[in-house]
């Protein structure tokens, strides 16, 4: 690690086709600026993304990267960690691709309490596909192909990763850049698993979720008497359906992770000398 790293060291030469104005810039640019801040540099950084708007952003970071297969983040970042417990893991994913098909390795990945980073960008629709209710949509919000509002309360993913054993829950906003950029670098510190859902407004197809309303209705959880190490006052937060919070919900400080409780302390993506015969064709089976 690096302390001469700076944020700018995380972007690649690829533009972002996202649409002008949509939330993933400025989701992505408080990502590069906390991997530079807690001293991570591109080349022990792995970024690991589903499919979505979201889905890209491993071409346009300077770092090690893998654009999976959608919902199937998680367990790509899993191994990767597993593999490799000496660098920093950072999935990146969206409301659709980690709460709708990949909420049950959601789910898998908090209570494992796998050390990496989780950064959700929630725009409460499906972007990618133009405009389709997705799981933390609101129940009336109207779509083409939902016109009367999908009748279904969202998904509440602060409430599943505490029901699921998570040490680090937070929630951010793009465009409030500087406080972004202090959440997910608390959740990078964190030893465990740091979920981050970030409020990442889309201009083209929501809006209702806009940068106004999201200005208007967060309450900083910084500027309030909220405990984050207390489960009882993440609880309080998470159920209250009255307002849009911003912060650190809840933060394990006797964390423990995964590969740590299984004593994986090395370099395990190479085999040791002694190996069976074969073994490294075998391996490369799987490549």
């Amino acid at each position: 690690m690096s302390s001469d790293i700076r944020f700018t060291d995380f972007k690649s030469d690829k533009q972002p086709t996202w649409c002008p104005g949509c939330g993933d810039f400025g989701t992505m640019n408080g990502m590069m600026k906390a991997l530079a801040e807690t001293g991570n540099d591109p080349d022990n950084t792995f970024v690991v993304a589903g499919i979505g708007c979201s889905g890209k952003i491993g071409t346009y970071m300077h770092s090690y990267a893998l654009h999976g297969v959608h919902g199937r983040a998680l367990p790509v970042g899993t191994g990767v960690k597993m593999a490799r417990p000496d660098i920093e893991v950072m999935v990146a994913g969206g409301d659709g691709d980690g709460y709708s098909i990949g909420a049950g390795h959601f789910v898998h990945a908090v209570r494992r309490n796998v050390d990496m980073t989780y950064v959700v960008m929630d725009n409460r629709i499906y972007g990618l596909t133009k405009g389709q209710a997705s799981p933390t949509s609101r129940e009336d919000f109207e779509t083409s192909t939902s016109p009367d509002g999908p009748k279904q309360p969202p998904v509440n993913p602060h409430a599943l990763a505490l029901a699921s054993g998570a040490t680090f829950i937070a929630q951010s906003f793009s465009s409030d850049a500087l406080r972004h950029q202090e959440i997910i670098q608390e959740a990078i510190e964190h030893d465990g698993f740091g979920f981050v859902n970030v409020y990442s407004p889309c201009v083209t197809f929501n809006d209702v979720d806009t940068y106004d309303y999201f200005r208007d209705s967060l309450v900083d959880l910084k500027e309030s008497d909220h405990d984050p190490t207390s489960r009882e006052d993440a609880k309080d937060v998470i159920l209250d359906n009255e307002k849009e919070h911003q912060g650190v919900f809840y933060k394990d400080e006797s964390s423990v992770p995964y590969h740590e409780q299984h004593g994986v302390d090395e370099d395990m993506s190479v085999l040791p000398d002694g190996a069976p015969e074969g073994a490294t064709d075998l391996v490369r089976e799987f490549y």
